[in-house]
């Protein structure tokens, strides 16, 4: 059954992960409970070890928990295969890396639209997709730059933009501040409040309780549980 309004709604997840020889399963996230709405800009706060990162990866179907059910706009996910998880990234998920994670060879137009070419949509529509992209993120002057001929701010914005070229339902934001200066980290942070205000729903993943201040809901994972702050 599909829940109006909700984007992610988490019940009772727990992941597991084997032990060394001998040694018994180790539980990262312990009955973990997380609701985000669509249309909410919440930020998932932690440190080193506390299980957010592997909680980031069962947001993004990147891992299926242990245990627990999963829905993603309505869809329970927690039990698909490897496969069925892929499809679910492809179609639904927006992914913004703190290493930019962009292709040295092609420029910031080329790499928007990379997504794109994979999913078989002709040339010229995902030229006028990816350039409409990148004018949300504000680097169409930049659209024919290589990632060498820009900056770590300019750089995360192509990968922004690539994130929201075909319009996925969830932004799902892995440290996206973590490489960047101060003041790129500040104009980033401007962009991802413009795209909230605009309705995109986004989740943020970070050590920085500075960058989730930002966001209107925070929830903070320590110990493998969650807790809204």
């Amino acid at each position: 059954m599909r829940e109006a309004g909700t984007m992610i709604h988490m019940e009772n997840i727990s992941k597991s992960y084997p032990g060394r020889r001998g040694e018994p399963l180790l539980r990262v996230l312990d009955n973990v409970e997380l609701h985000v709405a669509r249309g909410d800009y919440a930020a998932i706060v932690g440190p080193s070890g506390s299980g957010k990162s592997t909680l980031m990866h069962l947001i993004g179907c990147l891992d299926a928990p242990t245990s627990g059910h999963y829905r993603l706009e309505g869809q329970d996910v927690a039990g698909f295969t490897a496969g069925e998880l892929c499809r679910v990234r492809q179609e639904k998920i927006g992914f913004v890396f703190q290493g930019y994670q962009l292709l040295k060879k092609l420029n910031a137009l080329e790499n928007v639209a990379f997504p794109l070419l994979l999913r078989g949509v002709p040339l010229r529509r995902r030229e006028q997709l990816a350039m409409e992209a990148l004018e949300k993120v504000g680097l169409c002057a930049r659209a024919r730059h290589l990632p060498s001929q820009l900056s770590g701010g300019q750089q995360q914005r192509v990968a922004m933009a690539r994130a929201l070229c075909y319009s996925p339902s969830l932004l799902l934001c892995d440290e996206p501040t973590g490489a960047l200066d101060q003041t790129s980290r500040d104009e980033l942070l401007e962009l991802l409040g413009e795209l909230h205000e605009k309705g995109h729903t986004i989740v943020v993943i970070t050590h920085d309780p500075c960058v989730a201040a930002h966001a209107v809901k925070r929830y903070r994972v320590e110990g493998g549980r969650v807790w809204k702050a």
